[in-house]
């Protein structure tokens, strides 16, 4: 049952719990803010996600976790569900994508990863590393961070959605909101019950659109 929750953040939510009402796309909502992190040598090395879920995803997520009893959900009674978490995102690639001009580049492993239990909602932490550190120059590097399916909706912290660590000063960054869904995509979408995967191919056209954009560029 566990690791069927786990994939429930990548998948089906409505469907591991009985009863539940299958409600519109999107069924899952993260607020989320992403660090674009450099090494010792000034190249580009990680990305750093911080994903706070919502409070209804929450409520079934901790579902009994509190091992203790104490009322409380401490990091170490976390952090099982934590590695499930972040191994089950590797079949969709973290809802992380990582341009060079045209080119993708790939990510490897999560480290550093952990669960918090707070204010009524979790939240994950991970580092995503590049398979090979790369150094930036004046080709434009562009990350996004969404689900191309909208079964998870992305929405980034307004103060910082994007930032750089330990970046070279010649870098600058520059952040691109989502398009506003318009109204007829939006009640379409809200006509899809959960037990459906797949969106059909003019809709998403349209989801493949919703990334959360940052470019960086180093002279």
């Amino acid at each position: 049952m566990r690791l069927d929750f786990a994939r429930a953040i990548v998948a089906l939510l409505a469907l591991l719990v009985p009863g539940t009402q299958a409600l519109a796309h999107p069924h899952v909502f993260v607020e989320a803010r992403a660090e674009i992190v450099f090494d010792a040598a000034g190249r580009l090395a990680a990305v750093r996600h911080v994903w706070r879920f919502d409070e209804a995803f929450t409520a079934f997520a901790v579902q009994g976790l509190d091992a203790d009893g104490d009322g409380t959900l401490s990091r170490e009674e976390l952090q099982p569900l934590a590695q499930i978490n972040v191994e089950s995102l590797a079949e969709y690639d973290f809802f992380t994508f990582l341009y060079k001009g045209e080119d993708e580049v790939a990510f490897g492993d999560p480290v550093e990863y952990w669960l918090d239990f707070y204010g009524g909602r979790l939240t994950l932490f991970y580092t995503l590393p590049l398979k090979q550190a790369m150094i930036t120059d004046a080709s434009s590097l562009t990350l996004e961070v969404f689900d191309p399916s909208y079964f998870v909706a992305f929405e980034m912290t307004p103060d910082a959605p994007f930032s750089m660590v330990d970046a070279p000063a010649t870098c600058t960054l520059t952040f691109t909101p989502p398009p506003k869904l318009d109204e007829g995509t939006a009640m379409e979408l809200a006509q899809i019950p959960a037990t459906e995967r797949e969106l059909s191919p003019d809709l998403m056209q349209v989801t493949e659109t919703l990334s959360n954009s940052a470019s960086v560029g180093c002279k």
